[in-house]
């Protein structure tokens, strides 16, 4: 063992000598500084000695806590890439030894010139004092200041850097070691892409501009949706202002609901919206037909001129109206001349079906038909014609025509009838049954004739209650009281109810029927009754006379 503060030689392996003067390599990376604590010795000059190999050839073990009478551990540096900077003071109290440094990290003469020894008391005059010698650190570790202790002041501390592109704006992240320009033409450490800050900068307003726009556009669209769908759920209905202005022809067809009214208005420019035509005709019963109307106009005031017939140029054509009585209204509607509309029905192409025989009577159907100034006589027959059409069919005329044992054009016939002579839509089944009856070929009360007035008045032209004895003698194929069975066509345009009687008689044994006074309609079987019954009709016509 050598002398304390000699050359080196075997060292005490316990830490806790106060005289161990060894350097230990602490966890931070700092060397012990090598100094003696015997104030007056003098610095020893150190002369080469072969190298001695430590105690003991294996690894020493490091002490990770080191000698620090305060408990403080290492500190690791703050930047791996910097300059070694001030490190905590590990001795925690001025009396503290300096930790020893393991055997196997001691310098030795031939590696480095050894620590010079610090004067611990009052500094010695006449002696020369050493330059001090500071070890290299080790790659990675940071070196402790030279000289003597020192307390460790934080404030002594350089601050760190706050150029991380978190701080100062850098669109970057992610720190290189390639060196890049500065601000101010120099280099500085951080990326080394050599790209303009300033252009980064402009990128990333540009981009956050491009953000901005498309948020701002989507939520513009997400507004614009969502006004539309409250509007279309719960806003009033688009209608325009006013009466409108212009004319325009707009055809309702038969059947037609509100709402499909309201979409033909639509298209044809009338109303801005169905709704608002649905919302203003409420519970109006609004009927089919032609109607004049002007463009642009409110739902309310639309609904308004199709109620008015003055205004919407109505043309109603009732139940029962023979043939010529429709072309004559039609002519006069119209201002035409007389006979206008009955030369243009003689030239057919009116869409009659092929068992009408050509004959338009009983296909004018009775209905509300918008006829304005200017329309043509024949485009108005032929909407009357195509209605009866559409009505026919969904009755199922032809079918139930044959389970009756007639022809279509025989059930036209008979409805007809039942529309001339009954008095009321209560007494159709009845007159119906006595149609029906009479034309059995075992009736031998009236050998299947049916005797009706309204035949002769339609042969005759005419619409007489009294039927002279002279009246009954007509010569006309229509005359029932001359010829059996029925006439040879339709003598008017007959209802729907005087359709599906006619098709669906009430059962009864009835041949006789006479309307006493109005609403005394009487039906018997017995001609002995129905005498009676005829010769009080005709007391009650004489006291009319006689008033």
């Amino acid at each position: 063992m050598t002398d304390y503060g000699q050359n080196p030689g075997s060292q005490p392996w316990q830490p806790d000598d106060g005289l161990y003067g060894g350097q230990q390599e602490w966890p931070g990376g700092q060397p012990g500084a090598g100094h003696h604590h015997y104030g007056g010795q003098q610095p020893q000059q150190h002369y080469p000695h072969q190298q001695q190999s430590s105690w003991d050839s294996g690894q020493h073990q490091q002490y990770p806590g080191g000698w620090d009478t305060t408990g403080g551990a290492g500190m690791p540096l703050a930047d791996p890439y910097a300059a070694p900077a001030p490190q905590p003071d590990y001795y925690g109290t001025p009396d503290a030894y300096p930790p020893p440094n393991p055997h196997p990290r001691r310098p030795h003469p031939q590696q480095q010139p050894g620590p010079p020894h610090q004067q611990q008391g009052p500094p010695q005059h006449g002696h020369h004092q050493p330059p001090q010698h500071q070890q290299p650190p080790h790659p990675g570790q940071g070196a402790r200041r030279n000289g003597g202790r020192e307390d460790w002041d934080p404030a002594s501390r350089p601050p760190e850097r706050d150029d991380h592109p978190f701080f100062d704006g850098d669109g970057d992240d992610d720190f290189d070691d390639g060196p890049r320009e500065g601000r101010g033409g120099g280099r500085s450490a951080g990326r080394g892409t050599g790209r303009d800050r300033r252009g980064a900068k402009r990128r990333n307003g540009c981009a956050c501009l491009v953000i901005a726009l498309v948020l701002a556009a989507g939520l513009g669209g997400l507004g614009y949706l969502g006004y539309n769908f409250w509007n279309d759920r719960f806003g009033a209905a688009p209608d325009y202002a006013g009466e409108g202005q212009g004319t325009v022809n707009v055809e309702i067809p038969e059947g037609a609901s509100i709402t499909q009214m309201g979409n033909i208005l639509k298209d044809k420019g009338v109303v801005k919206s169905v709704q608002a035509f649905v919302d203003a005709a409420g519970d109006e019963m609004l009927h089919p037909g032609s109607y004049t109307l002007h463009k642009g106009m409110s739902g309310e005031a639309a609904v308004k001129m199709m109620l008015n017939p003055e205004a919407a140029n109505q043309l109603v054509i009732p139940e029962g109206r023979r043939a010529t009585a429709v072309y004559a209204m039609i002519d006069e509607h119209l201002g035409l001349k007389e006979d206008t509309t009955a030369k243009i029905a003689e030239k057919g192409d009116l869409g009659l079906p092929d068992w009408a025989e050509g004959n338009p009577e009983g296909f004018l159907w009775p209905s509300s038909y918008s006829a304005a100034e200017g329309t043509d006589p024949k485009k108005l027959l032929r909407e009357m014609v195509k209605r009866a059409n559409a009505k026919y069919t969904e009755l199922g005329l032809e079918e139930k025509a044959e389970k009756a044992g007639q022809t279509p054009y025989e059930i036209v016939t008979i409805a007809s009838l039942i529309e001339a002579e009954g008095q009321s839509k209560e007494e159709f089944g009845k007159v119906s049954r006595v149609i029906y009856n009479r034309m059995k070929p075992d009736n031998t009360a009236t050998n299947g004739m049916l005797q009706f007035d309204s035949t002769i008045n339609y042969a005759k032209g005419e619409s007489n209650l009294d039927i002279s004895n002279q009246d009954t003698q007509f010569d006309s194929p229509y005359n029932t009281y001359l010829h059996a069975g029925l006439p040879p066509g339709p003598i008017d345009n007959p209802s729907e109810r005087a359709i599906v009687a006619a098709l669906e008689p009430t059962p009864g044994d009835w041949l006789y029927f006479v309307t006493v006074k109005p609403g005394d309609t009487r039906f018997t079987a017995s001609k002995e009754k129905h005498d009676r019954n005829v010769e009080e009709f005709n007391e009650n016509q004489r006291k009319k006379e006689d008033e």
